[in-house]
């Protein structure tokens, strides 16, 4: 994740204290050298809407094969041993799992700190309070567009109006709730519609994720943003970011995906404010980038452990065989040893560029959709000449 609230103006949240850790960069195993990493954890297969750009390719089906509850609450039980910073339970839909309360409740007993990734859609009353009571510290609700945008990309009508609900909803007790967006071609005209939208519902947080082509997302790169698109997006982001600030509107901003994205910050910020830039530079370097399989860590519903929740063709084991923290730790994993040491691995314009020690490669997982997981990130943006080749 890129903080602009951050590296403009020096907020801080949350996740701030683990991105711009002064260990951040040389820990290989977690967020710092003393805790473990994020476990983005796909609780459930099950969904109730068919998005076009779903990592997990979830259906709106039960699989047998998902973790039981006891197994699911002993390898909780291992996070808080491996000292995992926070659990953000995904799906799928994770409210459709049938105990995913009784997890909440086991998660808060033994101090896990967790989130939800929800569409928002099934977050009535009874239910934003048993989150809020059941110690979620955020959820974060998935919109891709104002309505029909919205309900053509999430494959179901009226699921944009069933998550304003669960905004709502959440906003009545007191839960801490944000928006999570994908950019692609559809919302990208309604940007300015949207932070229409967050300033007039008062959205805490808001993420904007870059398209990942990874399960369903594989079939939609003719939708993603061609780089000219992604810069005037990210300038629309950055100048929103200032007037929000400016206008005394506190909402965390985000982007998610596309380390890119920082290094164009910096250089975005060299022609504004010099002293500023620096600061983004060493926040950034601090950062060092990309750190799939170090600081993020995914488990799906069967309990297949990977790098993050997009990279799911390469499992590293399976915690039903052998506990988390010994899949993390990694010992003989001869990928796991790469991908932690990657820059002597990385081919094309990623390799000679100067930017790798604040990039670290960008996204393997878009990487891999070019047949070799090695190769450039595609969705880098960033010109030749920016990068130094």
């Amino acid at each position: 994740m890129i903080s602009f609230s951050k590296l403009l103006l020096d907020q801080q949240n949350f996740g701030d204290s683990l991105r711009y850790n002064k260990d951040a960069k040389i820990s290989t195993r977690g967020t710092t050298t003393d805790k473990g990493p994020i476990v983005v954890w796909n609780c459930t297969r099950t969904c109730n809407l068919n998005c076009r750009h779903c990592y997990a390719e979830a259906v709106n089906t039960y699989d047998s094969g998902e973790l039981s509850t006891q197994e699911a609450m002993a390898f909780m039980d291992t996070l808080v041993s491996y000292k995992v910073p926070a659990l953000l339970f995904s799906g799928g839909e994770p409210l459709m799992r049938r105990d995913v309360f009784d997890l909440f409740e086991y998660g808060n007993k033994i101090g896990l700190r967790m989130v939800i990734s929800t569409n928002g859609t099934l977050i009535d009353k009874q239910k934003a309070e048993m989150i809020k009571k059941l110690g979620i510290s955020y959820a974060g609700i998935s919109l891709d567009g104002l309505k029909d945008v919205n309900d053509l990309f999430r494959g179901v009508s009226g699921a944009y109006v069933k998550a304003m609900e669960g905004f709502h909803n959440c906003r009545e007790v007191a839960q801490k709730t944000g928006l999570r967006l994908t950019l692609n071609r559809a919302n990208y005209k309604e940007l300015p519609a949207i932070f229409d939208l967050i300033e007039k519902e008062k959205i805490q947080r808001v993420c904007f994720y870059h398209l990942v082509y990874s399960g369903r997302g594989s079939n939609i790169t003719d939708e993603d943003l061609t780089h000219d698109e992604t810069r005037k997006a990210i300038d629309f982001i950055i100048e929103k970011t200032l007037e929000f600030h400016s206008r005394g509107i506190e909402t965390e901003i985000l982007t998610v995906d596309n380390h890119c994205d920082g290094i164009y910050l910096y250089e975005y910020m060299k022609k504004q404010d010099k002293k500023r830039a620096e600061k983004i530079l060493s926040l950034l370097t601090t950062n060092g980038g990309n750190r799939s399989g170090m600081a993020i860590s995914s488990v799906d519903w069967e309990g297949n452990v990977y790098i993050d929740q997009f990279t799911r063709d390469i499992s590293l084991g399976n915690i039903r065989n052998m506990s988390f923290a010994d899949i993390w730790d990694g010992s003989g994993n001869l990928f796991l040893e790469m991908i932690r040491d990657r820059k002597k691995h990385l081919k094309g314009r990623c390799a000679s560029c100067r930017w790798l020690n604040q990039c670290n490669g960008n996204f393997r997982a878009r990487a891999q959709s070019t047949g070799d997981f090695w190769a450039a990130d595609p969705a880098c943006y960033l010109t030749d000449e920016e990068i130094g080749v």
